[in-house]
Formats: structure tokens, sequence, C-alpha cells
């Protein structure tokens, strides 16, 4: 029962990735013809049946763009570069949709120290850096082996100096892994999708406005409240605003 379960597992699956790519064909064809909105109800109807990419997010980014709708073009953008975080192409067409916002707020300045760590870090993404952590937790084992195997003093000088560094290296890749999948949690960005949304100074519509923002916007929420949230943008500024003017980027 177990192996025709298995079985019958496979198959849905190799099902659904086969109707996927021929949607995704349709999605590319229907965008090269300039039909971008079908594009955009082929692209979607892929999300629908649970397939996430960089590449697929990247598309209806560049889709909804064409038609200048810039909230969802970001916000499929933004997804993107969550999954593909070094792509040039994604950041690049990030910036062009950005500039058509409305909102200039200025980020607040990193210290010396800030950049260093987040240029170092943001080499790789946290499974990334698990990755290198295994890798050289391997090497190390194995430059460990040689060195009991090696006969002469040079090689097994050259095998334990080589595996310090291996294990130096694979401790200091777990600590970023750590540190980068703690950022990640933490870290609840969103886009505004209302055309306008005035932001209060507390979780009522009594309170008073301190700021408004428009859509396309990113902002970071950090705490909520029924259906307020509380949120962060680029500048420090913080404020409430309802969730139905938001869309989550981590919702996949």
């Amino acid at each position: 029962m177990k192996g025709l379960a298995g079985f019958v597992l496979f198959w849905i699956g190799f099902w659904t990735y086969a109707q996927n790519e021929a949607i995704f064909e349709q999605a590319t064809s229907a965008y090269n013809e300039g039909d971008y909105e079908t594009a955009i109800t082929y692209y979607l109807e892929i999300l629908g049946n649970g397939e996430h990419s960089a590449a697929l997010y990247f598309n209806l980014g560049n889709s909804y763009y064409k038609i200048n709708q810039i909230a969802p073009s970001i916000y499929y953008y933004e997804k993107a570069l969550l999954l593909k975080p070094n792509d040039l192409e994604i950041r690049n067409n990030l910036a062009y949709a950005q500039n058509m916002t409305l909102d200039a707020i200025d980020k607040m300045p990193e210290t010396g120290f800030s950049k260093i760590y987040n240029r170092i870090t943001g080499i790789l993404s946290f499974d990334q850096w698990a990755i290198a952590a295994v890798v050289f937790t391997i090497l190390f084992v194995l430059l460990y082996i040689a060195f009991f195997y090696f006969r002469y003093s040079s090689r097994k000088r050259i095998a334990f100096i080589s595996g310090m560094i291996s294990l130096i290296m694979a401790l200091i890749s777990m600590t970023f892994a750590f540190i980068q999948h703690n950022d990640f949690k933490s870290d609840r960005p969103a886009i505004i999708f209302s055309e306008e949304v005035t932001v209060k100074s507390e979780p009522n519509d009594r309170s008073q406005e301190v700021f408004t923002l428009h859509e396309g916007t990113k902002i970071h929420v950090l705490d909520s409240l029924n259906q307020w949230k509380k949120i962060r943008i680029g500048d420090g500024k913080t404020g409430w605003l309802m969730d139905t003017d938001i869309k989550m980027l981590k919702d996949f």
C-alpha cells in the first residue's frame, strides 16, 4: 500500500509539474505578444497550483510593470528577491518600479560596522551559509583523517593548518546562518497596496494622523492588534494602519 501511495503521489507531482510548465509557456507567449493581462492570469494560475520560484515572481513583476500597476509589480519583484537576493536583473527592475512610487523616504544611515556586517553576511542567504558550514565540516573531517595517515611532517602540518582553517570557517558559516535565519524570521516586510493610506499614531480611527503613504511603498510590520498593524518605514518613523492596506511579502 505504501508503494502504491508513493507511486500515485509521484505521478500527481509529475502531472502538476508538466501542467505548470505548459501554462508557463502560454504565459511567456502571451507576454511576448504584449498581452500582459493574459500573461498575469496564467502566472497567477501557476501560483494557485502551489508553484513558487524567483522566475515566476520576476515575470509577474515585469507583467504588472508593463501595465503600470506599480504596487503588485514591486510586490512580486521583492518576492523574487527574497528567493534570489543577489540577482542583479531583479534588483535593477525593482529599482525602475520603485522610481515610479510617490513616497521619497530617506533610509536611516548605517554605521561603519553595520555596513561591513551586512555586506559580509549578505553574500549568502541563511540556507547557503548552512550549506557552506556542512561543506567546511566535511572538509575538516577529511583533513583530520589525512593528518593521521600522512607519514611526512610537512604534509601533516599542511593538513593540520588546513583542518583548523576549515573548522573555523565552518563555525563562522554556522554563526552567520543562525544570525541570518533569525533576521529573516524577525523581519516582516510588506508593500502598501492602497492608493493612499493615512498612518495613525494609535490603532484606532480617532487617533492622530502621523504621516501618509502611497501604493508601492515598502514597510516593515512590527506588531499587530486586531485588524491594525504597527509599521516602520525606512527613515525610522512608526505608526499604525489597517491590515487591508498592505500585503505581506513572506506569505509563501
